[in-house]
């Protein structure tokens, strides 16, 4: 059974891709959820006329989030942290802090769109987080956890 996604679906694709299902998955599951309809000859010519009037606007979209992800590779950011003996912290740091310091620096991007490698961070040091700004462009963003003066 061809269908035409109407939102994503986890491990299936994205918003307007064209997928080939079983028949009950798509019969029982997809179409009467609304997250798909049948892909008929018609559907596909209006698929077709959304995507390419689309494409202009994802285009510029998909620019302004690469001068972001420029702009924000060059940031170096220092998160401050009480720390215990030795290099340990009191608590962790995780992408809420990571998002905190961007919102300082003028860059407002939710938490949900960065993950910090290694989770939750619990000694000091340089780490780095991805941030993710469009489904085509992400970014890695370096940043040191220092000692609370």
């Amino acid at each position: 059974m061809e269908l035409i996604l109407k939102q994503d679906v986890e491990g299936l694709g994205f918003k307007d891709d064209t997928v080939t299902v079983k028949n009950g998955y798509g019969r029982n599951f997809l179409i009467p959820q609304g997250k798909a309809i049948l892909a008929t000859i018609s559907a596909k010519k209006v698929l077709a006329e959304n995507l390419k009037q689309r494409a202009f606007k994802e285009k510029k979209i998909v620019d302004d989030a690469n001068t972001i992800a420029e702009a924000i590779k060059n940031l170096e950011i220092k998160i401050s942290a009480k720390v215990g003996s030795g290099d340990k912290l009191f608590g962790s740091v995780n992408n809420i802090n990571v998002a905190e310091a961007l919102e300082k620096s003028g860059h407002t991007i939710d938490k949900k769109f960065i993950t910090v490698s290694g989770g939750n961070i619990k000694r000091l040091g340089k780490y780095n987080a991805i941030v993710r700004l469009h489904r085509e462009v992400s970014a890695e963003l370096p940043f040191e956890i220092v000692a609370q003066a």
